[in-house]
């Protein structure tokens, strides 16, 4: 465990079965994908043949007139009739059991471990709402792309951070595989990783 300014300020016990987790890649690529599945609305909707508004009576008769057989204007290969095989509405989720969610996000902490890129500070905040003060934080503890988890909401880290690419602050209780996997390096407080190892104990 370090201070802002990289240097040793303690030591933290991190537990082996959150930390040195096995890694298993299906497992965590099945939870990225279910993240990014529950993110889709599945608002989209079309009209099949019986929904669109349109008469079933026969355009004209079947044979005699020298035109292609026709039977209602809500075919589907007419302007204005019903789209074959179109969106409707429905959920995206896929279905991940609890054991695998976990075992997913402890595979995650631990490939940040071992590389190295996870960096536990004994506390991390700001003084004021000013993002050239973050700004100029991240760049003394050498972090650019950056995922930070404290213990508590932080409305001062919070809004400091929005505006840096790159960077997100979270709190313990949202931590997930898919933001620790996309960002270069994992920012734990001390007490985020208490109440990460109490959560997944």
């Amino acid at each position: 465990m370090v201070d802002t300014e990289r240097a040793p300020v303690g030591e933290v016990t991190l537990a082996a079965a959150i930390f040195d987790a096995p890694v298993r890649q299906h497992l965590l690529q099945a939870m990225v994908v279910r993240q990014q599945a529950r993110h889709r609305r599945g608002t989209a909707s079309t009209k099949t043949r019986g929904e669109v508004a349109g008469s079933n009576k026969k355009p004209w008769r079947q044979k005699g007139t020298g035109r292609a057989r026709a039977g209602s204007r809500t075919s589907p290969i007419w302007r204005g009739g019903g789209i074959v095989f179109g969106p409707k509405p429905h959920d995206y989720d896929r279905g991940m059991n609890k054991k695998e969610r976990r075992q997913a996000l402890c595979a995650a902490l631990t490939l940040k471990r071992r590389e190295g890129r996870l960096l536990i500070l004994e506390r991390f905040s700001v003084e004021a709402i000013k993002t050239k003060a973050l700004k100029a934080l991240l760049e003394k503890l050498n972090l650019s792309n950056v995922l930070i988890v404290v213990a508590e909401p932080d409305e001062r880290l919070f809004l400091s951070a929005r505006n840096l690419p790159g960077v997100k602050v979270l709190v313990s209780a949202g931590i997930n595989v898919r933001d620790v996997l996309s960002h270069q390096d994992l920012v734990l407080t001390r007490a985020a990783v208490d109440k990460i190892q109490e959560a997944l104990a």
